[in-house]
């Protein structure tokens, strides 16, 4: 190698964008044995963008003259609920973000227009150089997952899950080059997708982002959609009708233990790479310009953190020359972080931080103060500016019209046209996967009357899934997607047009019998962390829809069920119940795709023929969560590639086990707080109208004193001492949902230390929290009043108790809460759910 002494400015600009200077530098033995350890396992991929000599020399050029502040600027990525248009004129931030559920003017129901605008102002204030002396221009970046996911009246085609069991990566381009356009309608840069999850236990709840349990259809639906996102390297690269793509999460996301949401992965490196990498390989290899760190770990490391990861093995041995991004505030899970500062990441190989919130000031001051003191080489620095600047100059940002002034702004006409909900119906078509037709009831004569019932038959919110306008996709009704058709829809327009009749009942109550019955149900929107499931049960403790297909059977009515998920899920007690059963995931807004299968011609032909098959397999029990294609003891109740045509006999008996296993059996205690909150737990304060979790041994906020405090060993106990003037909680909770059902299977009580400092001189209530504001509060004041001072005692309580009240332990966000608004000095230690404990619990239901 020439020395760096006498390379010239071209070759170092190549090296500084490769990240390559920096550990050619490096002459620790450490660098060498992570590399030579990584060529071991990863490749070097082929990738089709090859850098071009002018764009390296225009980067070095930029580097040269930029500020350290001005190149902070573009490693931090706001959100536009936390920035103006004057604080991107003041710092020059290199990209900003909308969240899920962010819009412009925090307007749900923003135009397209509105969109435009608030990028149009971004734009100009980012290349107006009086405050910050930079003229790069900005680029705003969004999750559209499933279609321009966020904007009004956008095709949202099938979530990812389904797209899988089509197998078709020309239809995975074609959706991707049809998403590139109705972003760009909006002024939008950059989307963050693929995600390229190979997903191994189906309780997690990202689980129907993932294409399949295959590593292969990944792979090849990785490229697909890249290239249709950007165009091909050969191509219409990140032409006018294209945008940045983003590879996502790096790496291991579908592999963590339990299926837990942002949790340990603890796969060995060849199975990360031959499992969770192939996504990349694909992605990659066909020139996708950014990668997404994944907020998981590896082997207890965060990846946002972990620089043999996203430098050894990214960008050193597979070659990326693109820019890694954060994913949200992820930076402040890595030990030592926080959101406002994390000089870990970036020497890891972060180059943009995403952090949204108000955090993104002190990050910006904090990563300055960091580089001056040496603690982030400036080399780190130059090199995740070079990448960013890389990517900004191969889509000719520098030089395309402004987002008001681009091709497809503002033609509306594109969002939702009919081009593109025909790609969607036939997505959806190709999606669906027939496991049970009995006797041959599909396709179904649409002469017929037809009973359309269930509570999915007329929800396009519900059809549609997560990321769905909304971040979780709750909160929408049908008006909230003009042009789209639930599946209600799609039928009575063929029915009625065959004459027949279509009668829309969702509890499934009718005047006239009908001649067969359709009914849809399946799973609530939910997105990440909120859809993590303790076992893979459908209604669990709830069967209102098994109700419902039983009612109609015991009629002796056919039934048809039409399953709306994200996840294959343990429905042996439904199959049972129906005579013809169709997997259909998350369809997106084309309902008409589904009666296109279901439903003949009026002339009583075939319109189309099934033929999705199963890209996940599905489970043979509730407790059979990490069944997968390639397992040594592979026995699911359905396999891999399983799915009928209208050809094909049912092959499913009628009398499958509907006996569920409980979760409970062999329960461990779930430890809230043990010496410190057990993650997921966090504790917090409340009071004074202010919310702070409590990371320090002493704290004071409003009414409420905190300290730590020894019971048997070092500040294994917490104090909180209430001194009345207003109403004060302690509240312990998670930033998701969790999935507690097992522990009421279980006969479980919430359990605690405690010991009394000072008697309450008001009531203290004892609450549990749920999603969607359910919840319930135990009177404790009496157990408290009647208690010794200082003397530690044991109180427990039925959980039943507080499932009685409404608590849903489905999904709990606060396991214990303590609040007050009088005097009270109070200890807790030792806070735990026991299963098996219910019947000697100190205070019972009937208390």
């Amino acid at each position: 190698m020439k020395s760096i002494f006498t390379i010239n400015k071209l070759t170092l600009a190549v090296l500084i964008g490769s990240g390559f200077l920096l550990s050619a530098c490096d002459s620790s033995n450490k660098a060498d044995v992570s590399v030579n350890k990584a060529d071991k396992v990863w490749p070097q991929l082929k990738i089709a963008v090859k850098q071009d000599a002018a764009i390296e020399e225009k980067i070095a050029d930029y580097l040269k003259q930029m500020t350290l502040e001005q190149k902070v600027a573009q490693m931090i990525q706001p959100e536009i609920r936390d920035i103006t248009v004057e604080d991107m004129r003041k710092y020059g931030f290199g990209s900003y973000l909308n969240g899920g559920g962010a819009f412009p003017q925090g307007n749900k129901h923003a135009t397209a227009q509105d969109w435009i605008k608030l990028a149009e102002d971004m734009y100009q204030a980012s290349i107006d150089d009086s405050l910050d002396g930079s003229t790069i221009p900005t680029m705003w970046g969004t999750d559209a997952v499933h279609g321009h996911n966020n904007v009004i009246g956008a095709t949202l085609f099938p979530h990812n899950i389904g797209l899988g069991a089509a197998n078709n990566p020309q239809l995975i381009e074609d959706i991707a080059a049809a998403t590139a356009k109705e972003v760009m309608v909006t002024g939008i840069d950059w989307v963050f997708a693929p995600t390229v999850a190979v997903v191994r236990d189906d309780r997690w709840g990202r689980t129907y982002e993932g294409y399949s349990e295959d590593p292969e259809i990944v792979r090849d639906y990785s490229a697909a959609i890249v290239n249709g996102l950007q165009g091909h390297a050969d191509g219409d690269f990140l032409s006018e009708q294209r945008v940045i793509s983003t590879v996502k999460h790096f790496i291991g996301d579908g592999g963590t233990k339990d299926g837990d949401d942002q949790g340990n992965n603890l796969d060995s490196e060849q199975d990360l790479f031959d499992i969770h990498a192939q996504g990349y390989v694909g992605g990659l290899s066909a020139g996708s310009q950014s990668v997404m760190a994944s907020f998981n770990s590896w082997h207890g490391k965060k990846n946002h953190g972990n620089k043999y990861l996203l430098t050894d093995v990214l960008k050193t041995r597979m070659g990326f020359d693109g820019f890694v991004v954060g994913d949200w505030n992820g930076h402040g899970q890595i030990e030592g972080c926080t959101n406002e500062s994390c000089a870990q990441a970036v020497n890891a190989g972060l180059d943009i931080f995403m952090v949204p919130t108000g955090a993104w000031k002190p990050l910006y001051e904090n990563t300055i103060a960091q580089v001056n003191s040496g603690e982030i080489p400036m080399s780190r620095i130059d090199d995740a500016v070079a990448r960013i600047l890389r990517v900004k100059l191969r889509a000719d940002l520098f030089n395309k019209p402004s987002p008001a002034k681009r091709p497809f702004s503002g033609k509306t006409e594109i969002i939702g046209s009919k081009a593109h909900r025909d790609i969607a119906r036939q997505a959806v078509r190709e999606s669906l996967v027939l496991l049970k037709n009995n006797n041959h009831i599909l396709p179904l004569s649409p002469s017929q009357r037809i009973l359309v019932a269930g509570d999915g038959a007329n929800n396009i919110g519900k059809q549609s899934g997560g990321w769905s306008i909304t971040w979780q996709g709750t909160n929408n009704k049908n008006a909230d997607f003009p042009g789209a058709t639930s599946v209600f829809d799609g039928l009575k327009q063929q029915i009625d047009a065959a004459g027949g009749q279509a009668i829309l009942s969702p509890d499934g109550t009718f005047e006239q019998r009908p001649d067969v019955a359709v009914v849809v149900f399946g799973e609530e929107p939910y997105a990440e962390g909120h859809g993590d499931r303790d076992n893979l049960e459908f209604e669990r403790n709830n069967k209102k829809s098994l109700a419902l297909l039983k009612s109609l059977k015991a009629q002796g009515i056919p039934v048809v069920s039409i399953f709306i998920s994200g996840r294959p899920m343990w429905v042996n007690a439904e199959l049972n119940a129906s005579d013809a059963f169709v997997a259909a995931w998350l369809p997106g807004t084309e309902g008409e795709g589904i009666a296109q299968v279901l439903l003949k011609t009026a002339d009583e032909k075939v319109q189309y023929d099934f033929t999705g098959k199963l890209s996940f397999s599905w489970p043979k029990t509730a407790t059979q969560t990490t069944v997968n294609k390639g397992d040594a003891d592979y026995a699911p109740l359905l396999p891999y590639g399983f799915g009928l045509t209208y050809n094909d006999d049912s092959t499913l008996a009628n009398d499958l086990n509907e006996i569920a296993p409980k979760s409970s059996e062999g329960l461990a205690d779930m430890a809230i707080l043990k010496g410190a909150p057990v993650s997921p737990w966090k504790l917090f304060l409340n009071s004074a109208g202010e919310r702070v979790e409590l990371v320090s041994s002493t704290y004071t906020l409003g009414a409420i004193k905190f300290r730590t405090e020894d019971k048997v060993v070092q500040e294994d106990a917490r104090q909180f001492t209430f001194d009345g003037s207003e109403i004060g909680k302690v509240e312990i909770n998670s930033s998701f949902t969790e999935d507690k059902l097992a522990y009421i299977e279980a006969d479980s009580s919430l359990q605690f230390d405690y010991k009394v400092n000072s008697k309450p001189s008001d009531a203290v209530e004892l609450s549990m929290t749920c999603e969607y504001n359910c919840g319930a509060s135990i009177d404790i004041t009496k157990t408290l009043q009647d208690s010794e001072l200082n003397e530690w005692k044991t109180m427990s309580i039925d959980l039943a108790c507080y499932k009685q009240l409404g608590v849903d332990f489905a999904k709990i966000t606060s396991p214990f809460t303590v609040k007050t608004k009088g005097e009270l000095g109070l200890s807790v230690a030792n806070i735990s759910f026991v299963p098996n404990k219910a019947d000697t619990s100190t205070m019972s239901c009937q208390q």
